[in-house]
């Protein structure tokens, strides 16, 4: 929120109008202080990190200004929306909201200090206002973080409830059946979706590990990835009437297949739910020293604001709001090729549709 538009309130004070008038200042010295003091402040845009600071300051100067007739109409929705916004970010907690209000607070002491003349009166309003905004963020955090454990256990108790009729009524079947060949068919139903439910409960632990930060366990090995690629692709050939093409050439490296076949699964889950019933492409190549693994849909594009948001623990895709889903697929995707030395990322525009790009060393060996 720009202060640019603020400025124009007339009856401001001349502390007031000061402190507006040197907003973008005061914002750029906390931004310094909270991204070098503040555990996972770097990973946000400088717009996802300041933009509640304005709407703070311009309350401070109405504050400032004795017998001020406009009422406080941003603080709590601008500082609900911060605290929300928070609850979403993987390292953030308690803890560093706190510390972003601190750091305001000091950072707009130092500015009044040296250029604000303030009575004792002024200071505890500047006060009291700040404790209010850390009060209304700390509420939204909570509630937002409760609202999303709620939407969790809702998600696991529907996703895992398919399988798990599948193994207990496939259990029945086969001991009612008196034929090998039956109780053999029903036997291997029961095996892979009970493999379905251990993938959901690993899912959901690495994604809850993730958001403490720790790296995946890795078990490192020579493969093909040309092979995992194409093993991937012929399970989804039989579980989908989506064309799943792939472009791979002989690619070998050293890799943990397991946690990079769960990746490429995710990434081709996306696809084919999100790209309108079209083809998804699945392509590998060697860049150098680089694993390039990208799945590419034709569907709707991410709008750009949510690009680096969707990576983020329990968002799903914005462009399907009733998508069944935890929201943690993405995440443990990136999760994966920051633990093998690498990184992930999107392209996505109207003209072109939405790529996923697994960016990873060939030999993963010196990185984990």
């Amino acid at each position: 929120m720009p202060l640019e538009p603020r400025l124009e309130a007339m009856g401001l004070s001349p502390n007031g109008e000061k402190l507006l008038a040197h907003g973008e200042e005061i914002a750029s010295k906390w931004e310094l202080v909270a991204r070098s003091r503040i555990v996972g402040a770097d990973a946000l845009s400088s717009q996802a990190l300041t933009f509640m600071l304005p709407a703070l300051l311009v309350d401070i100067a109405e504050a400032l200004t004795p017998d001020f007739s406009k009422p406080f109409r941003d603080r709590a929705d601008i500082a609900a929306s911060h605290g929300a916004e928070r609850a979403r970010c993987a390292n953030y907690g308690p803890e560093q909201i706190a510390q972003e209000y601190q750091f305001a607070r000091e950072t707009i002491s130092e500015f009044a200090a040296a250029h604000l003349d303030l009575t004792a009166e002024d200071r505890v309003a500047i006060d009291r206002l700040i404790d209010l905004a850390l009060c209304d963020s700390l509420h939204a955090f909570a509630f937002t973080q409760e609202e999303l454990r709620r939407r969790l256990a809702a998600s696991i108790s529907h996703d895992m409830r398919t399988p798990l009729a599948v193994v207990l009524n496939g259990a029945q079947l086969v001991q009612r059946s008196c034929r090998p060949d039956q109780a053999k068919r029903w036997a291997e139903k029961i095996a892979n979706n009970a493999d379905r439910l251990k993938e959901m409960v690993g899912e959901l632990l690495d994604a809850l590990t993730f958001a403490h930060g720790d790296k995946l366990p890795l078990e490192l090995s020579s493969f093909d990835m040309a092979d995992l690629v194409k093993e991937v692709c012929a399970e989804y050939r039989q579980m989908s009437s989506t064309r799943v093409r792939t472009r791979c050439d002989a690619l070998p490296g050293i890799w943990c297949r397991k946690s990079m076949r769960r990746a490429l699964e995710n990434l081709v889950n996306n696809a084919v739910k999100y790209g309108d019933g079209q083809a998804v492409d699945i392509e590998s190549k060697r860049r150098g020293e680089r694993l390039i693994l990208s799945v590419h849909n034709s569907g709707a594009p991410i709008p750009a604001e949510q690009q680096n948001r969707i990576f983020e623990y329990f968002t799903r895709d914005v462009t399907a709001a009733a998508s069944v889903g935890w929201g943690l697929g993405l995440p443990f995707v990136k999760r994966v090729a920051e633990s093998h030395g690498g990184f992930v990322a999107v392209e996505s525009s109207a003209g072109h549709g939405t790529t996923f790009i697994i960016n990873v060393p060939i030999d993963c060996v010196p990185y984990v």
